[in-house]
């Protein structure tokens, strides 16, 4: 199939999850105007943070599913949905626990019910406190109804419990990995490589790639021999993404990432760069200007240097590649279908391909 028809392929698979999130939403706002226009807009607040996004998990689930000779598209897009209301869910409270009040560059629901409480008059600490309350509420409702699309998909009772184990594996890992990561903030020493690795897994490859490749897998009935492999496979590449999506952090273009430059210093994030910068001479330069709030271009751009000479990005570059090929070492794994081989190749390709 040449690039056109896998676009193409690509865009009708979204067009089928955006279709049951489409119905869902349109239904639980027909249900919340019972209650009232507030309850309403909470809905549609949680709407707009769910559209507009690459669909990038349910596209895990298709792909191993149709590999694998899924023909069931509509439970499959269920599933895929599924995976995606999770993932809003997440970034919802993930946004609260960082106190943000913006995601891409718009109010996310924080913002927006913030905003809201300042134009009837609030004052700006009853306005943030209101906003934050709508977003956990707003979480909650998205992490309940995730488990809800798994009811609806329409597959049988075995594969729904194992579906819904397999959800159940994510949040519970994505919930250590939260945690992990929240620790991480008030440590007083730098968290160690592999253990930045490890919350990263746990926060985001989990649920990311891990848990939708197995999902599609157990949809279509593949071995257990199968659902394990892709376990790995997705636990190997979501590694490598994660270390990707720091440099590009760091490293990126803003206009190709959608997020800056400059946020994840300012923010004192803590990134394999980081953690490596540590062990160098360059570290005691770099570290003041990690986490400083009020950081300028100018300084953000000598720790970018920093970084390059300290080695700490191509260290970061090589452990990407390392986990990549890893991840295209257990497709080798003669139980997995060439067809499967085929689809999820190019998968470690594109995540190789961000590392500059």
């Amino acid at each position: 199939m040449n690039g056109s028809g896998l676009r193409t392929v690509a865009q009708q698979r979204q067009a089928q999850v955006d279709g049951v999130l489409n119905r869902f939403f349109s239904l639980a706002k027909n249900r919340a105007a019972a209650f009232g226009p507030e309850y309403v807009q909470l809905w549609e607040s949680l709407e707009e943070n769910t559209n507009g996004g690459k669909r990038f998990r349910p596209r895990m689930v298709f792909a191993a599913y149709e590999a694998l000779g899924g023909t069931d598209l509509e439970a499959a897009a269920y599933v895929g949905g599924a995976f995606e209301l999770l993932h809003t869910a997440l970034i919802v409270h993930d946004d609260v626990i960082d106190h943000d009040f913006v995601r891409r560059g718009i109010p996310n629901i924080s913002g927006a019910f913030r905003n809201r409480a300042l134009d009837a008059g609030a004052s700006n600490e009853v306005a943030e406190h209101n906003g934050v309350s709508a977003a956990v509420i707003a979480g909650d409702l998205a992490l309940f109804n995730a488990y809800r699309l798994i009811d609806r998909s329409g597959v049988g009772d075995a594969v729904r419990g194992r579906l819904l184990e397999v959800m159940d594996d994510a949040l519970f890992a994505s919930a250590a990995g939260e945690l992990i990561d929240v620790e991480f903030s008030i440590a007083a020493d730098m968290p160690r490589v592999d253990d930045i690795l490890t919350m990263e897994r746990l926060k985001t490859a989990v649920y990311s790639f891990e848990c939708p490749l197995r999902a599609g897998a157990i949809l279509a009935g593949a071995s257990e021999d199968v659902v394990t492999t892709l376990g790995d496979f997705g636990r190997e590449i979501g590694i490598a993404y994660q270390i990707v999506d720091d440099l590009l952090g760091v490293f990126g273009e803003a206009a190709e990432t959608g997020k800056t430059t400059i946020g994840d210093l300012r923010e004192g994030k803590r990134t394999v760069l980081v953690a490596y910068a540590t062990s160098t001479a360059e570290w005691p330069t770099i570290a003041p200007l990690i986490g400083k709030s009020d950081l300028t271009e100018d300084e953000a751009a000598a720790v970018r240097e920093l970084f390059i000479s300290s080695g700490a990005r191509s260290f970061a570059q090589g452990l990407a590649r390392y986990y990549a090929n890893r991840a295209l070492a257990r497709l080798a794994e003669p139980h997995i279908p060439p067809a499967l081989r085929a689809e999820l190749h190019p998968v470690a390709d594109a995540v190789l391909g961000r590392v500059k």
